[in-house]
């Protein structure tokens, strides 16, 4: 290469790191339009860290149960920077040889404890439950999606976008799905939810429509874990979607859609085109090498790590949701299932509590009429000492 700028810098790949180990203080304005001339990397890199790094959340941090988006390992860091500096697109697979390969190990790897024979990667599960529902709608010819009032929005939108009819189920004291409610299934696409957004509720996996899909973005992972069984019936499913961004600790956007019978789903949603050397199966075109930072990770952790992991979370919201059931100002939603404890306190409004709180320690969600402390136990790093200790001094 004649430009510099496309080598590998040592000198400059060392000091975006210490930016990343010893973040930056002292932000200086950004300009407020593209200028004419550039700083040059470094300069550029100086300018950006104490804004990208210095005003980042810190989700890995002890009083941060991080919602929904855990921190990272180091392992995954290392192999997305590869990835961008090779920037492989698995849409031609004679430039990602080795992107291809690894997208098909991890599906090989993960696909069994969910009952599924293959899938694929995508940027997220949004487009995983799209993905699922197009294929239910190809496969078998259906119109109408049934899903629980609780499901996330990205069923909506895939519903509307696919010209795909919906009936939202209504749910019962826990955030479940109710049987009692459940209109005919026989010409619907089932979709349901193991580990609601906002209180980590599991619909009754039992249910089977004409295509089954169970959206475990959230709680899909424990499969891997001793609390496998929480997720009872869901390898009975067509298919299932699973965010890697979230309990498999990867950096955004990673996610999985798998399939009980991946060649006909596949067959169904994928195109041809002059310029491809393979169909292209699914909703996306250009395709990033995502697989391979979770490749490294579950490379490095194995299932006995990734699961050591998930359990402590599943502990810590044990831990909390038995601390807020001992104290009587305040009210549980519903024990802890998957990580996901919701509760309010009847002394001092929702607000000011979470106002009180450390950032990353707890959200609010709108359940029933009233309004509720969410807290998503997904950083294995929190120390729950630190973060009971926190709440008590938020409630008095």
């Amino acid at each position: 290469m004649t430009d510099p700028d496309f080598l590998a810098d040592a000198a400059g790949l060392t000091r975006a790191l210490a930016h990343l180990l010893d973040p930056p203080d002292g932000a200086t304005p950004l300009p407020d339009s593209l200028q004419e001339t550039g700083l040059g990397a470094d300069p550029a890199l100086d300018l950006l860290a104490p804004h990208a790094i210095g005003k980042a959340a810190r989700l890995g941090h002890d009083t941060a149960l991080a919602h929904m988006d855990p921190p990272t390992p180091w392992v995954a860091w290392a192999a997305t920077q590869w990835n961008a500096a090779l920037n492989q697109n698995l849409l031609h697979p004679q430039v990602s040889p080795f992107a291809t390969e690894a997208e098909a190990r991890v599906i090989d790897w993960l696909a069994p404890p969910f009952g599924m024979d293959g899938g694929h990667m995508c940027p997220g599960s949004t487009i995983a439950n799209l993905t699922a529902i197009w294929a239910a709608r190809e496969v078998h010819g259906l119109r109408r999606v049934v899903t629980s009032a609780a499901a996330h929005n990205s069923v909506a939108k895939a519903a509307h976008l696919l010209g795909m009819t919906l009936e939202a189920v209504p749910v019962d004291d826990a955030g479940r799905m109710r049987r009692d409610a459940l209109p005919t299934l026989r010409d619907a696409c089932l979709v349901l939810t193991a580990g609601t957004t906002s209180a980590g509720a599991v619909d009754p996996l039992d249910l089977r429509g004409a295509w089954t899909h169970v959206d475990a973005a959230w709680a899909g992972p424990l499969r891997l874990t001793r609390h496998a069984d929480r997720l009872e019936g869901i390898d009975d499913a067509d298919s299932v979607a699973i965010s890697a961004h979230k309990w498999l600790f990867q950096p955004k956007e990673s996610a999985l859609i798998l399939f009980r019978d991946t060649a006909t789903a596949h067959g169904r949603i994928s195109f041809g085109g002059g310029y491809l050397a393979k169909p292209n199966i699914g909703v996306l075109g250009s395709h990033g090498a995502v697989a391979i930072p979770l490749l490294a990770t579950l490379m490095a952790w194995g299932r006995e790590g990734l699961a050591a992991r998930l359990e402590r979370c599943i502990e810590m919201a044990d831990r909390l949701a038995d601390w807020v059931a001992s104290d009587p100002r305040l009210a549980l939603y519903a024990p802890n299932n998957t990580g996901v404890v919701l509760w309010r306190a009847t002394h001092r409004p929702t607000a000011e509590i979470l106002a009180a709180l450390p950032p990353g320690t707890a959200s609010q969600t709108h359940l029933d009429g009233t309004d509720w402390i969410r807290n998503v136990a997904a950083n294995p790093n929190a120390d729950m000492s630190k973060v009971l200790d926190t709440m008590s001094l938020a409630l008095s």
